[in-house]
């Protein structure tokens, strides 16, 4: 009994020490990799296997070249099933949010406003939700912001961010024409800021047929 008794205070001395290791590994996470603060979508892995390439002011990782992605599918705010292939031929700002995040939800008036300067023919913000209760949600989510530019899109099965490889929310991916990834961002982006206006509309057809060669 007394041996017990003896034992019994090393407990809260064991629970201390392992409360202050947690601590400091959080801490050292958070130096290495402010990611792990975004609201995790899935395992932090190498967004689609893509190796991090030189990134620019915007914050942006940009690749040297296009990178393909899977062709994943999503519904549109009538339900319909709809994938990125249907988006070939415009370069598309695939974003991954949802409204329970709060970096996402930051964000969202800035992807409005883009859409409403640069939407149409050639360029399109595809904002897809992952919040499990789908479109009525989102609806009502984008009444509150008075979002009014932004299309809704949701994918309450979150498949789509375990085959793009997401580490977290939101996440962004600036997709060309053929439906490659030629930049990556994490994380929330003044995404209507004049310098990313600009190397958006770097990437978009000219009127000679061409896309301007994109600032780094």
């Amino acid at each position: 009994m007394n041996n017990e008794r003896a034992f019994l205070p090393v407990f809260p001395a064991i629970a201390a020490v392992f409360c202050a290791g947690a601590l400091l590994a959080f801490v050292l996470a958070h130096q290495r990799d402010p990611h792990v603060f975004l609201s995790s979508a899935s395992r932090p892995q190498a967004t689609a296997g893509f190796s991090k390439a030189s990134d620019n002011s915007l914050g942006l990782e940009v690749f040297a070249k296009p990178r393909p992605l899977p062709n994943v599918s999503f519904a549109d705010a009538a339900g319909r099933t709809t994938d990125l292939a249907a988006f070939r031929g415009k370069v598309v700002l695939l974003n991954l949010w949802a409204t329970w995040c709060v970096p996402c939800r930051k964000e969202m008036p800035a992807l409005d406003r883009l859409q409403r300067m640069l939407g149409g023919k050639e360029f399109t913000v595809l904002p897809v939700s992952v919040d499990r209760a789908g479109v009525p949600l989102v609806r009502r989510f984008y009444r509150e912001l008075g979002l009014e530019s932004l299309p809704i899109y949701v994918d309450p099965s979150n498949r789509i961010t375990e085959r793009l490889l997401v580490p977290g929310l939101p996440t962004s991916f600036l997709i060309d024409r053929e439906g490659r990834a030629f930049a990556l961002k994490i994380g929330p982006a003044d995404w209507d800021d004049p310098q990313m206006l600009g190397f958006i509309r770097d990437h978009l057809p000219q009127r000679g047929g061409g896309v301007k060669e994109a600032r780094r």
